[in-house]
């Protein structure tokens, strides 16, 4: 059977703290703010290859294990190379961004990883595959 779908338009994540996740793919990742939506809130980002919509919750306490839960385990970005995956970890670091591990092998390799927590608590993994 030949696919249905054609990729992917957007992914939607429900963020406790709206401004600074939208902050965290903008000023850390370097990401466009693409438009806003005051009466939901979102805001809307992308790279230029995929739009991230970013929804406000009303409640912030409420906190997702990713071993318990049924939901987002964590969202990954592919980048470009180990230089740029480098530059990420050295910008959260830069921003004071929660870091779970700094780049580090994906398993035997060549495939090399790392994972933060953007400010509301979503793992992002960064992964560069390597060649």
């Amino acid at each position: 059977m030949i696919s249905l779908t054609q990729g992917s338009h957007h992914i939607g994540l429900s963020v406790s703290k709206l401004e600074e996740s939208a902050k965290f793919f903008t000023t850390v990742l370097g990401w466009k703010e693409v438009k806003r939506n005051n009466d939901y809130p979102a805001i809307f980002v992308s790279d230029g290859k995929i739009m991230i919509t970013l929804w406000e919750t009303k409640e912030e306490d409420v906190e997702f294990d990713r071993k318990r839960n049924v939901g987002l385990h964590h969202i990954a970005f592919q980048v470009e190379n180990e230089e740029t995956l480098h530059l990420i970890y050295s910008q959260l670091k830069t921003y004071n961004m929660e870091i779970e591990f700094e780049p580090e092998l994906l398993q035997q390799g060549p495939a090399k990883h790392m994972m933060c927590y953007e400010p509301s608590g979503i793992r992002v993994e960064f992964i560069c595959l390597g060649h």
